[in-house]
């Protein structure tokens, strides 16, 4: 693990493994757990190239956010860090916040992302500011958030290790860090955006995810020239812990497509 600066004047945390000549694959977490969730992409990545998953700014070892951060900010402080750490251009893999944040970052900078990972996302959310008004009210205690909402977020039966650690990682977030995340994911609205992306595009979902559920995706993937949509069977919304190896499987098949592409 380690901390490095960004463009807002505080460092983010963010942790990384293995090197290479191969393009490297950054990961974005989402609104409501830390860096960490990519433990098990970190692990099978790093066999073939430089793989970071980075905290947002609140989150877990990162510096608090400035007052006023956005997901235009989150964006920004992304881009920043990749630059510190030598990373100019990457694939860029984002679930539910992530992805948002992922789109973003596009928008800032297209020749910097490599390909697009989109997993569990969407352009808009029909019902964002139902659940952005609901996580509010919730936010002052993230744990009994968690506890009453992780089965809603993991397929069922949920695998007990997984269900404790989604909720242990919630219950570490600052409220604070909490709420300007659930405003920069679920209060997003990048349809016009996505209709500009050029670049490999792969959109992943769970069958069983009922807070972004497929139906999102598939529409993701329809604004999104040339997108591919693939829907990973059992697993809810966090696809890439709760079906692992289908996850990695899918994205390293995607990325190495496009790096033989651009070879």
């Amino acid at each position: 693990m380690g901390r490095v600066q960004t463009s807002l004047g505080i460092e983010i945390g963010y942790e990384e493994a293995g090197g290479g000549e191969h393009l490297p694959i950054v990961f974005l977490h989402g609104v409501g757990s830390d860096k960490s969730v990519w433990r098990l992409q970190l692990e099978h990545f790093s066999g073939e190239r430089r793989a970071v998953a980075f905290d947002y700014p609140g989150y877990g070892e990162s510096d608090p956010a400035p007052r006023g951060t956005s997901r235009e900010n989150y964006a920004a402080a992304i881009l920043f860090a990749m630059s510190e750490l030598e990373i100019y251009r990457a694939h860029i893999c984002g679930l539910s916040l992530g992805g948002v944040v992922a789109i973003a970052m596009h928008a800032q900078a297209t020749a910097r992302c490599a390909s697009l990972i989109l997993a569990d996302t969407f352009a808009q959310h029909p019902d964002g500011h139902a659940i952005y008004e609901r996580g509010i009210a919730a936010s002052g205690d993230l744990r009994a958030m968690a506890e009453a909402r992780v089965d809603v977020l993991l397929a069922q039966p949920a695998d007990p290790a997984v269900r404790a650690e989604v909720v242990e990682t919630m219950a570490r977030i600052d409220p604070a860090a909490y709420r300007i995340g659930a405003e920069a994911v679920w209060l997003a609205d990048q349809s016009e955006r996505v209709h500009d992306i050029r670049v490999p595009t792969l959109v992943v979902c769970g069958d069983q995810d009922h807070v972004t559920p497929p139906a999102l995706s598939r529409e993701l993937a329809h604004l999104i020239p040339r997108a591919r949509c693939e829907i990973i069977e059992g697993a809810g919304h966090l696809t890439n812990l709760e079906r692992p190896e289908t996850f990695n499987t899918l994205v390293g098949a995607f990325i190495r497509g496009v790096d033989s592409r651009l070879a």
